[in-house]
């Protein structure tokens, strides 16, 4: 059945370039939103400086396009966004529905790693403080269209989570919300090693009053050692050959029906069958038992 308007994403940090595992995501969320006859955007999520490589954020935009994931519209940068993020802390703040805390890392490790909302009553000044959010929707389980009912930690849920850092960058769950919810995205297709932050992100959608998307969060690729493939576990790039090997790979991992005779199709009509054969509900929950995936062709 296709769903009205849908709008996906795929919204990369420039840490690094796209690896095995970041493909999965990107043709995940590439294939669903052209099955459904929606469109697909590419946002760059660069509001963290010190974790951004120079250059990073072009080589993803010529990765994709090479992978033949191609977007619709202009591309949306996070760095650009600020005055959309100010608009919605002050609203927050309007709202009462924020504050300003002091508390260290260390602190709240020492009280079991989730945050007691020691400042909430304070009323501390901004000077090197964080932003908390007031947390009024605890959201202690969500729905995942691969997974079914999720169950989150209800510490986790119920905690007054950071939405502004004390570094004075904005916190990644305020800026994903409001950029998804200006973007319109109906369904957010994204790897399982984000599973965690939904519950605080659909909190923000409810705290704003704002729809709350769809989720259908994806398999991990992992290295030999059964570790997620990330840039900080130094993934490889992808290569800059024939991408349709690759994708391939990247089809099987989804456990997609086999493409017949692919050598011999165009990297369009390799995508177009892709989209075509696109099951969904075909997609394991991990990664298949005592197998790793890498750029290789298998």
């Amino acid at each position: 059945m296709t769903a009205p308007h849908y709008i996906g994403r795929f919204a990369p940090s420039p840490s690094g370039e796209l690896h095995f595992g970041s493909l999965i995501a990107a043709l995940g969320s590439y294939l669903q939103a052209r099955a459904n006859h929606g469109r697909w955007l590419v946002r760059i999520e660069d509001i963290d400086p010190p974790r951004e490589v120079p250059g990073a954020a072009d080589t993803i935009l010529r990765q994709l396009e090479h992978y033949g994931l191609h977007w619709d519209g202009d591309v949306l940068w996070q760095s650009r966004r600020h005055e959309a993020y100010r608009e919605a802390l002050a609203w927050l703040r309007d709202q009462h529905l924020s504050y300003f805390c002091t508390c260290s890392r260390s602190r709240i490790q020492q009280i079991g790693g989730f945050y007691d909302g020691h400042c909430r009553t304070l009323n501390h000044g901004p000077e090197n403080a964080a932003v908390r959010l007031v947390q009024q929707h605890p959201v202690l389980s969500f729905e995942d269209k691969l997974r079914g009912t999720l169950l989150a930690d209800e510490q986790l849920a119920r905690e007054d989570f950071i939405i502004h850092r004390r570094d004075g960058l904005f916190a990644y769950n305020l800026a994903v919300v409001v950029d998804d919810n200006f973007q319109g995205v109906t369904e957010i297709v994204r790897g399982a090693d984000l599973i965690e932050p939904t519950v605080r992100q659909i909190s923000l959608y409810q705290q704003f009053g704002w729809r709350v998307p769809q989720y259908m969060h994806l398999p991990l690729a992992v290295n030999e050692q059964g570790n997620k493939l990330s840039k900080q576990n130094h993934a490889p790039a992808l290569p800059q050959g024939d991408p349709r090997p690759v994708l391939i790979n990247a089809l099987a991992f989804l456990n997609q029906p086999l493409i017949p005779c692919w050598q011999d199709l165009s990297l369009d009509s390799l995508l177009s069958e892709a989209v075509k054969n696109w099951a969904p509900g075909d997609i394991p929950l991990k990664a298949p038992v005592n197998t790793s995936f890498s750029n290789a062709p298998h």
